[in-house]
């Protein structure tokens, strides 16, 4: 790893080398990478006090300082010469400072990069307004995976697209469309205020970088409802608790209008985890995905407010592009990405996934069995 002196710069630019996503800076221990989901410390002493006060400094400037001053909390983005980006959140933790950094890569990836299945591209190519949600945990590629969608975009439209984001991790190029990042803090106070003037901004497509509080989700839904296509992310594990999610933001007198306004024009929700790959494979994860496409029924059952429906329309919708997470981790043993031991720890429903892994191995025995009778 690194030794000697650390320096926040030479850290930042080792994790490339590293393949490193993350890298925290907390006082008592030392400098940590995250590499294939993995904490690794380098080997240096522990941060001390004044130590993790100041190793950020030289990415600050003052008026950076003065946000962090005052609110305890700073997210903002930098980058290295050879284009590489950071999401930085710095924060206040027993009156010192700690930083959680995650790597940007500066190539904005394409769906074979991140291994996403053919359906993503099938939304982008097929919907042209109203909603589409990329939803999961923190650190699951959800950014990767908006970039990817919106840059698709970009290539093969001539649109005008606007981002809000806090802080703008990938920086596009425009292509076919124009484009217009705007970043909480920089280009404005808040998301709030954004979104209040984004439709007169004459977008076509707008990218929200996450809805996380009532005004943005109002806001998403206002903006799909008015004929625009709305890209967001939202914290969440899975496409059913999407929807509760962006529920308990409203009281309960107004649940039933969002509901039917979220059946008016949700298209899809893309949810998505990060699973560790097999030894020898040419990225340490890989994402199991879930897929819910809209479709007469899925209206009819966000508008009841029959989530723990959901599921199952999800099972039987293969043929309009849905995916579970157990058709994708079944999907990711097969093609030997994955083995079944992680594709079981990551299983929302075991049960199922042992199932589908009998066929799997079914077919496999069967293959095998053709192959040794030609020979």
């Amino acid at each position: 790893m690194i030794s000697g002196s650390v320096n926040i710069k030479k850290l930042l630019e080792a994790m490339r080398r590293l393949d490193a996503s993350d890298l925290h800076v907390k006082v008592g221990i030392p400098p940590t990478y995250r590499v294939g989901g993995m904490l690794r410390p380098i080997e240096a002493e522990p941060l001390g006090e004044d130590e993790a006060d100041h190793l950020l400094d030289p990415l600050l400037d003052e008026a950076l300082i003065k946000r962090f001053n005052d609110a305890g909390n700073l997210d903002f983005a930098w980058h290295l010469p050879d284009g590489d980006r950071f999401r930085i959140n710095m924060f206040r933790s027993g009156n010192h400072t700690h930083a959680a950094i995650r790597r940007v890569k500066a190539e904005i990836p394409d769906y074979a990069e991140l291994h996403l299945p053919p359906v993503y591209s099938k939304i982008v190519h097929q919907t042209y307004e109203g909603l589409v949600l990329v939803v999961g945990v923190t650190g699951c590629g959800k950014s990767s995976t908006q970039a990817a969608m919106i840059n698709e975009v970009n290539h093969t439209r001539a649109v005008n697209i606007i981002t809000v984001e806090d802080p703008v991790e990938y920086r596009f190029t425009p292509d076919k469309s124009i484009i217009s990042q705007r970043e909480i803090g920089i280009d404005v106070k808040d998301f709030a205020t954004a979104l209040r003037y984004v439709v007169r901004q004459d977008p076509d497509v707008i990218f929200i970088g996450e809805m996380r509080d009532k005004e943005t989700v109002l806001s998403a839904i206002q903006a799909a409802e008015t004929g625009h296509l709305v890209f967001a992310t939202l914290h969440t594990a899975d496409t059913m608790q999407a929807f509760n999610r962006m529920l308990e933001f409203f009281p309960q007198e107004e649940r039933g209008f969002i509901r039917s306004s979220l059946a008016a024009t949700l298209k899809a929700i893309c949810a998505q985890r990060l699973t560790p790959t097999v030894e020898g494979f040419e990225t340490k994860v890989v994402p199991a995905t879930e897929v819910l496409m809209t479709s007469s029924t899925v209206k009819e059952l966000i508008r009841d407010g029959r989530d723990e429906d959901l599921p199952s329309v999800i099972n039987t919708g293969h043929s309009d592009g849905m995916r579970s997470f157990t058709d994708s981790l079944a999907e990711l043993v097969e093609k030997e990405w994955i083995s079944i031991a992680t594709a079981m720890e990551y299983a929302p429903n075991r049960e199922a996934l042992t199932s589908r892994l009998k066929g799997v191995q079914v077919k496999a025995q069967s293959l095998v069995g053709r192959i040794k009778g030609k020979a």
